[in-house]
């Protein structure tokens, strides 16, 4: 009996998917629940498992668009799982070949005797050309290499026109002319999902009036807090205390006093949110994920940090849903855990705004007239200029900047321990 195995909806509002990578080989016997194939949408990445054990035949190839409900494969489920002693029998016959080939070299060895090739030998006393003409000398022929310069480009100025390590030294690379280096290439068809959000980040650079404004953060409470209560925190809640419970909760806390950062556009409307659903960018196998923390207004930093690592591992393992992709209403990224000092980070539509978290640097600052090195993290807010204003814009990152700074106060009601759930 073959068992037609067709696309399944990956989420609402999808309906097609790319194959981009069968895992199994047309013929090959898959066990039930197999992986056989990674199909993109404009979403997200996801495995294809066998609905059945059997033989497969492939109806369709890497890189066809197919609809969702597609017949992509059958399963013979009737046929026979390959295995038994086949292979033992060629195993043992290519064994005493083995042996045979190595009874008949000791044959051959025994019957024909070692002849020696005598060498080539100069008469005494005559000189011997060691270069050839026009060839450079070891030294040039080194500086060459490192120039990456061809020995038939340069003219050299020695004995039978050899080249010297002074004409290497002044030799100069064409610049029409390629170096020996490789200069190869190599092109690739764009997945579904790089191409999708090829066209949402030129969308989103064309169809907003995107401004960024920027802020600094001393982290140094934040460092003290975390170098306090870290190992607890860790050894009672199996999660660490990470910078991005405090960017996250600062973030719920600036979009309470400032909700038009947490709308987005809806043709003529404009949508308000009373709900923080909070999109992270995670970088994937595939490429950037934005996850969403639902509800963060109602999470503890134990409950952000816990749905932070659990959507990360499930991004890093290619198994984040589109469900659990959709829906945001403010994004963080953090392009801090790259090197990133500054940047103008793009808007995540249909949101309004995006805050952008960098390295954190020690950098001599102004205190009380005196000058003291305190670790700085440069911030970015990006937002759209068409709902959101300069007050407002402003007005959150100044907001996120006071959390971040008096963390006791702002976002541990002056209560660590009970905040920290220790």
């Amino acid at each position: 009996m073959a068992l037609e195995m067709k696309v399944p909806s990956p989420g609402e509002s999808i309906t097609e998917v790319e194959i981009a990578q069968w895992l199994v080989e047309d013929g090959d016997y898959v066990e039930k629940d197999q992986a056989i194939a990674e199909v993109d949408s404009d979403k997200a990445t996801l495995e294809l498992p066998a609905e059945a054990s059997g033989i497969i035949t492939l109806k369709a190839e890497e890189g066809d668009l197919v609809e969702v409900g597609e017949v992509v494969c059958l399963i013979d489920t009737e046929a026979e799982k390959p295995g038994g002693d086949k292979e033992e029998k060629p195993a043992e016959e290519e064994e005493k070949e083995r042996q045979e080939s190595k009874e008949d070299k000791k044959d051959s060895d025994k019957a024909e005797p070692k002849t020696e090739t005598p060498s080539k030998s100069s008469t005494p006393g005559q000189k011997q050309d060691t270069y050839a003409t026009g060839s450079p000398s070891p030294a040039a022929k080194k500086i060459l290499d490192e120039k990456g310069i061809d020995p038939k480009e340069v003219k050299g100025s020695g004995k039978d026109g050899r080249i010297t390590k002074e004409d290497a030294v002044e030799a100069k690379a064409s610049m029409g002319t390629p170096g020996t280096g490789k200069r190869g290439e190599s092109r690739k068809k764009m997945s579904m999902f790089r191409r999708k959000l090829s066209e949402r980040l030129v969308s989103a650079k064309n169809d907003t009036a995107m401004l960024t404004t920027f802020n600094e953060v001393d982290m140094s409470p934040i460092f003290a807090l975390r170098k306090k209560y870290k190992e607890e925190f860790k050894e009672k809640h199996g999660v660490s205390l990470g910078f991005m419970s405090f960017f996250t909760l600062a973030c719920v806390r600036a979009l309470e006093e400032y909700p038009a950062v947490n709308s987005m556009i809806d043709g003529k409307e404009v949508v308000s949110y009373d709900y923080k659903d909070i999109s992270i960018a995670v970088s994937g196998p595939k490429g950037l994920t934005v996850p969403v923390i639902r509800n963060a207004e109602n999470l503890s930093f134990r409950g952000v940090e816990s749905e932070v690592k659990r959507l990360a591992i499930r991004a890093r393992d290619g198994q984040i849903t589109v469900d659990e992709m959709t829906g945001g209403t403010f994004t963080i990224t953090n392009g801090g855990v790259f090197g990133s000092m500054l940047s103008t980070p793009i808007i995540n539509p249909p949101q309004s705004a995006i805050l952008g978290m960098h390295n954190i640097v020690e950098r001599p600052v102004a205190i009380d007239g005196h000058v003291e090195i305190r670790p700085i993290m440069y911030v970015a807010l990006s937002y759209d200029h068409r709902i959101i204003d300069g007050r407002e814009s402003v007005g959150f990152l100044v907001a996120v900047k006071e959390a971040l700074e008096n963390p006791e106060e702002l976002l541990m009601d002056n209560d660590v321990k009970r905040a920290l759930e220790l």
